[in-house]
């Protein structure tokens, strides 16, 4: 992918964008717009990840919520790490949606069940979160750079499975 590209998909202006990778090369992390050390960029990525406003819900069947609305969303965390390598119990359902779509969801998760502390949480951004997300299971996920940011901030057994996500994916590059 081109600078120019990278600009592009990220709505950033190229100076931004050359000025970032410039940077990411000079400490050894990138060469060019290629990846040279997966885990350190990871690392770096970490200081400039935004945390996202939550809604938390109690639903008997989470995951049975997502067949039913043709709302864009992106699971992560448990369910998504379980779905890409089966090492953690999907205790919580975790799932990104627009900002612009909270009311909906919103709706739809009440109808479903109560709201408030649950097995259910809603992740509100803006649509950059989608970027490269895959099918799997019949479910939408994060990329795998994003699952990887989200278990490392979610901490203890997640940063484990980010961990092994991490050693994966480094071998694949």
């Amino acid at each position: 992918m081109t600078k120019y590209r990278i600009a592009k998909e990220a709505e950033g202006t190229y100076p931004w964008v050359h000025d970032l990778l410039k940077e990411l090369e000079q400490d050894h992390l990138i060469e060019g717009t290629s990846v040279r050390n997966y885990k350190e960029l990871i690392s770096r990525w970490q200081w400039w990840r935004l945390e996202p406003e939550t809604r938390e819900y109690m639903l008997r069947k989470p995951l049975s919520v997502f067949g039913k609305l043709d709302l864009p969303y992106a699971l992560t965390t448990y369910q998504a790490e379980n779905l890409v390598q089966n090492y953690l119990f999907p205790s919580r359902i975790d799932f990104y949606i627009k900002r612009s779509d909270l009311a909906k969801w919103h709706d739809a998760l009440r109808g479903e069940g109560l709201v408030g502390k649950g097995n259910t949480r809603a992740l509100i951004t803006d649509e950059h979160v989608f970027y490269n997300a895959s099918e799997r299971g019949g479910f939408r996920i994060v990329s795998m750079p994003q699952l990887i940011m989200d278990l490392l901030a979610e901490g203890g057994v997640c940063a484990e499975a980010a961990e092994m996500l991490i050693e994966k994916e480094s071998k694949g590059k």
